[in-house]
């Protein structure tokens, strides 16, 4: 069957490519996440379902173009509603769902292409309306998802939960975390990230790192900031890696 642009084949080619594309970019990108297995998870589920889908051609019938657009426009259509609640819900992933969008539209606008021949003009016109609608509502989510969206509260999370597994250096160690875990439009949230880097510091040794982050702190407001709960639960951690319990005065 041909389309009005390509052909059955490079169709199916394109659609799988899109797929496996969409998913090496969520597997790297999970990376600078703060919690980087909820979009690689995700990015791997993509992957094994282009796999799937590329190796159902080989099978003695293979799917039609249409049926494997719709598998992509399913496929697609779950993958926002996981990355919208993970945007806007969780706040603790922003990648799935500007992604995912992708996939949503290829497999949207593949259909529509498929089927443009045999729709009649007041069907064609709906569908472009359809087509605007979904290029408006993927723009939104590339602009709330990879333009600005921040996640300082996720950040600060997982900072805690690094540093309760003794993880205090490297990409996501507590220290990375938390230097993450600060937003102009949250400010409530910059002493939390303020605090525990002081007292990480104060633990390493590092005196002037330390110093310049208690100088931070005490700016946005010092310990009547910040619950004395989280203070607690920073200094427990610590001394659990072995800081003199007295480290903090």
């Amino acid at each position: 069957m041909a389309t009005m642009f390509l052909d059955e084949s490079s169709g199916k080619v394109l659609a799988v490519a899109v797929l496996a594309v969409v998913s090496v970019a969520l597997i790297a990108g999970s990376r600078h996440q703060p919690f980087p297995e909820i979009s690689g998870r995700f990015g791997w589920v993509l992957a094994s379902i282009a796999g799937l889908l590329a190796l159902s051609e080989t099978a003695p019938r293979p799917m039609s173009l249409t049926t494997l657009l719709v598998a992509v426009l399913v496929t697609g259509s779950y993958g926002v509603l996981v990355g919208v609640y993970h945007m806007v819900r969780t706040r603790r992933d922003v990648f799935i769902a500007p992604m995912s969008g992708f996939v949503f539209c290829i497999g949207a606008g593949g259909l529509m292409v498929v089927t443009w021949p045999e729709l009649n003009t007041l069907e064609q016109w709906a569908g472009f309306l359809l087509l605007v609608l979904l290029g408006g509502g993927q723009t939104w989510m590339v602009f709330r998802g990879l333009l600005i969206g921040r996640l300082p509260l996720a950040w600060s999370q997982a900072g805690m939960v690094a540093l309760q597994r003794g993880q205090l250096q490297g990409p996501h160690g507590a220290l990375s975390c938390f230097e993450n875990g600060w937003d102009a439009d949250e400010e409530h949230l910059n002493p939390m990230a303020y605090v525990a880097l002081h007292r990480i510091h104060v633990f390493l040794e590092q005196p002037d790192e330390a110093r310049r982050w208690l100088e931070s702190f005490e700016d946005a407001g010092g310990e009547a900031a910040v619950a004395p709960e989280w203070i607690e639960a920073v200094e427990e951690a610590l001394i659990a890696l072995g800081a003199d319990p007295t480290f903090s005065a």
